[in-house]
């Protein structure tokens, strides 16, 4: 008996998905709740676990196609489904037999017809090869009939083919192949790969960004001495007490909501003719994942300590790394922290995130000559960005709020006694 594995309920507002991965192979074994197959949604990737203990069946549908919500993507056959994956490969083999039986040789050399008709050619051929083995099987030019197999019931594995290839004495036909990989060696080739569902989000997001709102970027600067040296003196005692390591996110989040709170237009947002204001800050920050940027929201974040603020972000950059983010925790948000910081970034005008109307960038820190009393001395810098607006907020707004934030972060004082 096979049950049907369809995409799961997305999120609110999302119908629709598009098939990332296949984790599991036809006639591979599954235990119940395991990921099978990964979609790619607007925000993040999310596995479709099996919801019965069984063997893969058959993929209803391929990598890259676009999915809708309760569509079926797979079968599962439960208890011992190895024989029912294969079974109706023998009965479309009698058709191609009987026709066309003498041309079967020269298709499995060409590799033309592979997985259209499992029963045609070699004596091993109801284990149906899977697309990766299929795959491997056309790179390396392996002959199917001639690579034992060490899967289940037999089935040919990647490895199998691999293993195949690399003891396969190089025949005389090597040579051939040569003229191909020239173009190659000139550094000339190019790869064309679609873009997955999630950058294509981001590009239009960014873009849109920029069609509807009046950007404008205004830049400073701040000595980040006070806060490396407070940094340097309580790490070991704030790992030891809160589990986590302190970094400077928990404290440039923390003077970012305070300055929120002096500057209410830079948490603002436009809705049509509209102006409205959050009495919150919720901080999206920009983390990094395999997929690409991701924003989730760190929420009432002028309510929490910066030990707390730590393991939130911490915790969003783990997750994001192993795609586990939900879709809910990148919902919302009313001003947004980007660090390029950690990735070389000296200098940048980060986009807005919409609705939200500023996002705040930071950069490297780098050691600058600076004059301090009348004398030339040594610093590590940071510039910081601020775009934002400027339909909702005014030059002398953005330049306050990036002085209250510079002011905050050379005397952290500040952010304790909450000035």
């Amino acid at each position: 008996m096979a049950t049907e594995v369809t995409v799961p309920v997305l999120g609110e507002s999302i119908t629709e998905a598009t098939l990332g991965e296949w984790l599991k192979q036809p006639g591979d074994p599954v235990a119940v709740d395991e990921p099978i197959a990964s979609l790619e949604t607007d925000k993040v990737s999310v596995e479709v676990p099996s919801p019965v203990a069984g063997v893969m069946g058959q993929h209803a549908v391929a990598v890259g196609d676009t999915v809708q919500v309760g569509a079926m993507l797979a079968t599962i056959d439960s208890g011992d489904g190895a024989a029912a994956a294969p079974a109706p490969a023998p009965a479309k083999a009698p058709e191609p037999a009987a026709t066309a039986t003498p041309a079967a040789p020269a298709k499995d050399e060409s590799g033309a017809g592979y997985g259209d008709q499992p029963g045609a050619g070699t004596s091993d051929s109801p284990a149906a090869l899977s697309p990766s083995v299929r795959r491997a099987v056309l790179e390396h030019g392996v002959d199917p009939g001639t690579v034992k197999g060490t899967g289940r019931d037999g089935r040919i594995t990647k490895e199998d083919v691999t293993a195949a290839a690399s003891s396969k004495p190089a025949p005389a036909a090597a040579p051939a192949p040569a003229p191909a990989a020239a173009p190659a060696a000139s550094g000339r080739g190019k790869e064309r790969v679609r873009m997955t569902r999630l950058r294509q989000t981001i590009a239009k997001r960014l873009k849109e960004a920029q069609n509807t709102a009046a950007m404008l970027t205004t830049f400073n600067d701040v000595d980040m001495t006070a806060v490396i040296e407070a940094r340097a003196k309580y790490k070991d005692l704030f790992e030891k007490k809160h589990g986590v390591r302190l970094g400077f996110m928990g404290f440039f989040v923390k003077a970012a909501t305070m300055a929120l709170r002096d500057i209410p237009s830079v948490n603002a947002s436009i809705d049509g003719d509209d102006i409205v204001y959050h009495d919150y800050a919720d901080i999206s920050v920009a983390v990094s994942s395999p997929g690409g940027l991701v924003v989730p929201v760190i929420r009432d974040a002028d309510q929490m300590s910066v030990a707390t603020i730590e393991k939130t972000i911490g915790d969003f950059g783990k997750r994001a790394k192993d795609g586990a983010l939900k879709m809910d925790e990148m919902k919302g948000g009313t001003f947004t922290i980007s660090n390029g910081g950690v990735f070389g970034s000296l200098m940048s005008t980060p986009i807005i995130n919409p609705p939200q109307s500023a996002v705040l960038g930071l950069h490297r820190i780098e050691e600058r000559p600076v004059v301090v009393n009348g004398q030339i001395v040594i610093r590590p810098m940071m510039y910081l960005a601020l775009s934002y607006d400027h339909r909702l907020i005014d030059g002398r707004e953005a330049v306050t709020f990036l002085v209250a934030l510079k002011n905050a972060i050379e005397d952290p004082t500040r952010i304790l006694i909450d000035l």
